[in-house]
């Protein structure tokens, strides 16, 4: 009996936890089950989701990506600097980011795949690195529509309007950057259950040596995944100066940590048991609910970080326990 308990919470106690957790802050606060507040929620885990996708693909191929903070950070600061300081087409502003993840990806695969060093050493060696980069090329400013330089001199450049649109705008109530991101979730969802490409990191993952003995390029797949984790991060900080409306220093600190939360938290979806774009995605839900409902009943917000602290330590709880006894 005890047993089967623990199998089901395993497979379905993150669905039945957010299902039991909206209905308690629907019950407590009259505002809670809206449709605005629930887009909202949805609004506000965007930008950590696609971070959060990022760090799936890497774990997924058995390895680990702590730069992804510093890579949000980094693209974001680019950004807002290219329509504010240099006054680039929207093109330039959205590619070049996107370039600078995939070619922090490519660093990172190389450190790992090539050179062997430990994938958390390497990242996080690459963390520091593009943390340091990024202050140094915003010279330690938060980049702003015609700022100030030390000079007297003020940028010439603004924010386009239409890429605000990004993360502030809405379509039928909906926002934009939730759009995004469920067509995101989906589509990698389909790449790497329904294709070979996305089959062949799942083997990767679970045994490299098999996985090359099998014909795989395992070198190739990995550099792969990391060079994806870059790209989405990228994506995370596109839409962050989006929905801030400058280049904020430090912006990707905070991500890290609940990307890495909601990745594990969704290890235990339907009793997945791995990293899963749909468990990664339910993850950030189950997060976003709690603070946006600890929020809304004035909790102090110093005390989110222990609720998701310890939602993170349950689901990481069942998971592995369950996991470990089915290999013994």
């Amino acid at each position: 009996m005890k047993d089967k308990s623990l199998d089901f919470a395993f497979r379905y106690g993150a669905i039945i936890v957010i299902i039991g957790v909206i209905a308690f802050f629907g019950i407590k606060l009259p505002y809670f089950f809206t449709y605005s507040n629930l887009t909202d929620i949805l609004g506000s885990i965007s930008i950590v989701t696609f971070v959060a996708i990022g760090v799936t693909l890497s774990l997924i191929v058995d390895g680990f990506d702590l730069s992804v903070g510093a890579t949000v950070s980094l693209t974001t600061v680019v950004t807002a600097s290219l329509m504010i300081w240099y006054q680039q087409p929207l093109a330039v502003v959205i590619i070049v980011p996107l370039i600078i993840g995939a070619v922090i990806g490519w660093l990172n695969s190389l450190l790992i795949v090539k050179l062997r060093i430990p994938d958390l050493l390497a990242t996080l060696a690459t963390m520091y690195i593009i943390g340091g980069i990024h202050k140094t090329y915003a010279q330690g400013y938060t980049i702003y529509n015609h700022m100030q330089f030390p000079d007297g001199s003020k940028a010439a450049g603004e924010m386009d309007p239409t890429f605000l649109q990004l993360g502030q705008g809405k379509w039928l109530g909906m926002p934009i950057s939730v759009i995004l991101l469920l067509i995101a979730v989906i589509g990698v969802h389909i790449f790497l259950t329904y294709t070979k490409y996305g089959r062949q990191m799942y083997v990767t993952g679970g045994n490299e040596e098999a996985a090359r003995l099998s014909g795989i390029k395992v070198k190739k797949v990995r550099t792969l995944a990391y060079v994806a984790a870059g790209v989405f991060a990228a994506i995370g900080g596109i839409i962050y100066a989006s929905k801030v409306g400058s280049g904020q220093i430090d912006a990707g600190s905070p991500l890290l940590m609940e990307s890495v939360a909601a990745v594990f938290v969704g290890f235990s979806v339907f009793g997945a048991g791995k990293p899963n774009v749909i468990g990664t995605f339910i993850g950030s839900v189950l997060i976003g609910v709690l603070v946006n409902g600890l929020t809304m009943m004035n909790v102090q917000y110093f005390t989110h970080d222990i609720v998701k602290g310890g939602v993170l330590v349950l689901a990481l709880a069942v998971t592995f326990y369950v996991l470990n006894r089915n290999r013994t």
